[in-house]
């Protein structure tokens, strides 16, 4: 199992409160971060305001079933992973649930071991996705250049700026991920590094620098880009 170093964070939604509890304590002895939440609108309130490495999802959830709540998130465009946890065990049951955006589908009763070793494997796999591409030190575009251990960088007047810690690891995080979008709650994550944000504003903020100092026209971005509603890009 991942080791206290590498722990993921988890969310669980699940009604019965015996077997919420009894989940969250097993969770945590495998060195998991977990939040527990018994309804479906929660799920949804919470998915929005914090980063998760994995979601535990009950469909027969109150208010808002499972499959309706995991519909919701993906229409967020938001990846987390989806493990369903259902009474219904139907193949059409199971086919249903991975239509509708989960990853895995466990039928209750369930045995502990196969459930903890799924969540492994799950975010484990969800981990690799997400490795970046690796960047030297220094990276050079345009004729500008970054030097993300030095913490400065030559803009497109060929002047040298000063960056703090926090701009340059969002600068090294988007260009690791040159072409792809990282969305709002990796950033948070992985910047800021903690799981309750600041607001979306504060990134808006750092892209707007970046701007100065790298586009020819930071009115018409060409190479750092927000994407509406998801997150940001950089392309080079």
């Amino acid at each position: 199992m991942l080791s206290k170093t590498t722990k993921a964070t988890l969310l669980i939604a699940e009604d019965e409160e015996s077997l919420r509890e009894a989940l969250k304590l097993n969770l945590e002895l495998e060195g998991y971060e977990v939040t527990a939440v018994d309804n479906g609108p929660a799920v949804v309130r919470t998915v929005k305001n914090e980063y998760f490495d994995l979601i535990i999802l009950d469909i027969m959830l109150p208010e808002m079933d499972g499959i309706t709540v995991c519909e919701t998130i993906r229409m967020q465009h938001n990846d987390v992973p989806i493990l369903f946890l259902s009474a219904r065990n139907t193949g059409a049951d199971r086919v249903e649930g991975l239509k509708k955006g989960g990853d895995d589908y466990m039928t209750k009763p369930f045995n502990l071991e196969e459930l903890l070793l799924r969540v492994d494997k799950l975010v484990t796999k969800n981990k690799k996705i997400k490795e970046p591409q690796s960047r030297p030190d220094i990276y050079e575009f345009e004729g500008c250049k970054i030097d993300f251990a030095a913490h400065e960088c030559v803009d497109k007047n060929s002047e040298t700026q000063e960056l703090s810690k926090k701009e340059a690891a969002l600068l090294k995080l988007l260009i690791e991920h040159e072409g792809e979008v990282v969305s709002r709650e990796q950033i948070l994550q992985i910047v800021w590094g903690y799981n309750v944000y600041p607001t979306t504003r504060t990134i808006d903020n750092f892209i707007l620098n970046f701007r100065k100092f790298f586009e020819v026209d930071s009115r018409n971005p060409k190479h750092f880009h927000s994407i509406r509603g998801i997150g940001y890009k950089f392309t080079k």
